[in-house]
């Protein structure tokens, strides 16, 4: 595994978990809508939801709510752990560029706005705070795995 590819786990499980909340928010909806009729053909009745597909969604949503405290848990925990790995970097223009763009999820030409540095700049700073995160975090577990 690459350190970009190590340090965009913090963004993928927070995208999973917004995923799983708007699919509990789906359910919900389902579960609280009524249907809809339709005037222009002859008279049609429609029934409410029955008691089996209420249970059916609140269990669906119960189920959601144990996944999403979960992966919440998951999150919160290698998030805290990137962001000390980050930190112990001896660089400082490392450790703001990386936070920025792998903590925030910021792009490369705001970061060079926000710390007032030309883009090319900024690019090579972030490769080069890459390289020695690997260096440090990544290539030992390589070298242990060979």
């Amino acid at each position: 595994m690459t350190a970009k590819e190590y340090l965009k786990q913090v963004r993928k499980a927070n995208v999973n978990i917004d995923q799983r909340i708007r699919e509990k928010s789906e359910l919900l909806e389902m579960a609280t809508s009524i249907g809809s009729f339709n005037y222009s053909k002859e008279r049609i009745q429609t029934s409410p939801p029955s008691s089996a597909q209420y249970e059916h969604l609140i269990n669906k949503m119960l189920d959601l709510d144990a996944e999403i405290n979960s992966l919440i848990d998951t999150y919160i925990d290698l998030k805290h752990k990137i962001i000390g790995q980050i930190q112990e970097l001896r660089d400082v223009n490392y450790v703001e560029v990386l936070h920025k763009r792998y903590i925030e999820n910021k792009r490369l030409e705001v970061i060079a706005v926000e710390m007032n540095y030309d883009y090319n700049y900024i690019r090579h700073i972030h490769g080069d705070a890459l390289q020695e995160f690997e260096k440090r975090y990544l290539e030992d577990d390589t070298q242990k795995h060979i």
